[in-house]
């Protein structure tokens, strides 16, 4: 995905991402290359965690630095990440949801990378679709504890990887149109294969949050789903809920099909989770919200903040924004 051009693109509203310039190109298709590699050694490790349940099953006995129990492949999957891209030489700074801080990683590279290395991993003892999850930044004069605090509208680049009955990769860059898909599914040949560019419809007929909080969301929230379900929104088509509780999932089906994934309570991290979706869903014509402001153009204060937010079509997101009231405030559920 290269631009002719290193002029900036306009993204959501009004947010600027510098194009790479042509030895930065260079640079991020290392990086690129060195996260779609470690990904598809992610995907056979998960396709063969049933086999090697003793190491990859179950909690690994800690917590991160938000307080979330660890699984074991949790830290597998960081660790992954983190070797493919100290690897690869281009990444000076790298920070996760699985790590305390910024780790330095090589000090001759010119990008920090974000990440959450295995988005839905309370699902993986059962088998549900999982993924990764990343951001790609310029380095900036900033300490290196700050290095990550960009708004989401200055990524280079960002994209996930969705681990289901295939592998799917999808990754967009600033200044290189829609997001490309790329299948990682394990072959004889080992050779990436491009399944499509993406683009999210301006409108779907699919929500998708975890509707066992009704009682628990805002007055304008609830109007807005009940609308939904009854055929009483704008479209006057009656909705569906789809849900999986794997983020990246339920945002991919939401890029082919429209509509919208999110969850309205500050739950989901700003730089780790909204920021690199909310970039993918622009290149795609999309859009990330936080339910009053675009995520992109957010400030973050610190490397774990959580935000609520929606993303998806265009069209969806303007129409649940008019209700007003639709961010839920801070809570902890057992599950």
């Amino acid at each position: 995905q290269e631009s002719s051009s290193s002029s900036p693109v306009v993204g959501v509203r009004g947010g600027v991402e510098p194009a790479p310039t042509p030895q930065e190109r260079k640079d991020l298709a290392l990086v690129l290359v060195a996260l779609s590699n470690a990904c598809q050694k992610l995907s056979r490790r998960l396709a063969a965690a049933p086999l090697r349940s003793a190491d990859s099953f179950g909690a690994a006995g800690g917590v991160n630095a938000t307080g979330d129990s660890q699984k074991k492949l949790d830290l597998v999957a960081n660790d992954l990440m983190r070797e493919a891209l100290a690897g690869c030489g281009a990444v000076r700074y790298y920070c996760s949801e699985e790590e305390d801080g910024v780790v330095e990683l090589s000090s001759g590279g010119r990008f920090v990378v974000v990440c959450d290395p295995l988005d839905g991993s309370r699902n993986i003892e059962c088998n549900i679709p999982t993924g990764t999850i990343f951001g790609v930044y310029r380095c900036t004069d900033a300490p290196r504890d700050q290095q990550a605090l960009q708004p989401g509208n200055q990524q280079v680049a960002a994209g996930y990887a969705n681990y289901s009955s295939a592998t799917s990769f999808v990754v967009a860059v600033a200044g290189g149109g829609a997001a490309v898909e790329l299948d990682l599914t394990p072959s004889g040949d080992e050779e990436f294969r491009m399944a499509s560019t993406l683009a999210c419809p301006t409108r779907g007929q699919i929500y998708s949050l975890n509707d066992a909080r009704f009682g628990d969301w805002p007055e304008g929230l609830q109007r807005y789903i009940t609308d939904l379900r009854s055929g009483g929104g704008q479209t006057g088509k009656q909705y569906s809920a789809r849900y999986v509780c794997s983020l990246v999932t339920d945002f991919h089906r939401t890029l082919h099909y429209g509509g919208w994934c999110g969850n309205p309570r500050p739950h989901l991290r700003l730089v780790y989770e909204a920021n690199p979706l909310a970039f993918v869903a622009a290149a795609c014509g999309g859009v990330g919200s936080d339910g009053q402001e675009s995520v992109l153009s957010k400030q973050p204060r610190a490397l774990h903040e959580r935000t609520c937010l929606f993303l998806g079509s265009r069209d969806d997101i303007a129409e649940l924004e008019s209700y007003g009231d639709v961010q839920q405030g801070a809570a902890e559920y057992a599950v």
